[in-house]
């Protein structure tokens, strides 16, 4: 069984940085692309930032460029999104998503979610 599972939210300052890692474990994903969406509170799941299979090629929100860095390791069928300059409003749930099929920024073309971490920026 294929499983998604977030780690590295918390509270921090705005102006302060975090870490996400996305360990996969049921299947590798080595060979398909993989993201992060994010969820507030009363809104829809939106897309934050999406890298290729070989991690050459990386996408993201406009809200985060310059702010947000995805990375994988293959060898660890891990995603990870480095945060640095938060911001309240980058306060929401982050959820790690694998394996698009089509629009990668619509959370409905992906195959595999995790559960969610929780990340609040306090002003």
């Amino acid at each position: 069984q294929v499983q998604l599972v977030e780690s590295g939210g918390g509270l921090v300052q705005a102006g302060g940085s975090l870490r996400l890692s996305c360990a996969a474990s049921g299947r590798t994903f080595s060979s398909d692309g993989m993201g992060w969406f994010r969820q507030a509170p009363g809104k829809e799941r939106e897309f934050v930032a999406a890298i290729s299979p070989n991690g050459i090629s990386t996408f993201y929100v406009d809200a985060v460029k310059g702010r947000f860095v995805i990375s994988r390791d293959n060898a660890k069928n891990s995603v990870y999104l480095q945060m640095n300059s938060l911001k309240p409003e980058d306060t929401a749930v982050y959820y790690c998503a694998a394996d698009a099929d089509g629009n990668y920024r619509l959370p409905e073309f992906w195959a595999h979610w995790g559960q969610g971490t929780q990340v609040t920026v306090s002003s």
